[in-house]
């Protein structure tokens, strides 16, 4: 059976990215998803449809095929009196390179790094953590079957069920997943 609409896929991959292992699926925990239903990047299920069960894959998704380029407005400052809980700024989280989750002006999750910390301010980093870079694939397909119809109404997880009417399609690493999903 070949890999395309509503079929259930399970895969092992190992990404490069700058020369570095930055991800992996292992046969012991794959990675499974519904092809077509949009939970990973476009092109990354492009390189994959029409494959079987036992073929390998190995391709290159450029930044603008991954996850876009660094945006400048992505960068925010902020005022550090936000990180305060009973009046105190946390400032043991408040370190460069730490990942913080935030909510947006519409209350979804969004996961900030710290770029920065000064005296009143904090810049944070939304950008996608693979923003820029050249993600670099190789693995093979362990399974593809065809997808239940509780599996497509509900998600290969349960992940629709759980998200109806709370998601509205958003892209962070919370809700949906909707920029990449598994693929991480």
């Amino acid at each position: 059976m070949e890999i395309n609409q509503n079929k259930v896929v399970a895969i092992t991959y190992t990404l490069i990215v700058d020369g570095k292992e930055a991800d992996k699926a292992t046969v012991e925990n794959p990675l499974k998803f519904i092809f077509g239903t949009g939970m990973l990047l476009p092109k990354f299920e492009e390189n994959l449809e029409n494959k079987k069960a036992e073929d390998t894959f190995e391709f290159t998704l450029t930044p603008e095929e991954g996850y876009g380029l660094p945006m400048p407005e992505m960068i925010v400052e902020l005022p550090k009196n936000i990180f305060e809980v009973d009046g105190k700024v946390q400032e043991e989280i408040l370190f460069v390179g730490n990942i913080i989750p935030m909510m947006n002006n519409m209350g979804g999750i969004m996961q900030g790094k710290v770029a920065e910390v000064r005296e009143d301010i904090v810049v944070m980093d939304f950008n996608h953590p693979m923003a820029g870079k050249t993600l670099n694939f190789s693995g093979k397909v362990i399974e593809v079957r065809e997808a239940t119809e509780q599996e497509l109404t509900d998600g290969l997880f349960g992940e629709k069920k759980a998200h109806q009417g709370g998601c509205s399609g958003s892209c962070s690493d919370d809700c949906c997943s909707g920029c990449g999903g598994g693929c991480h």
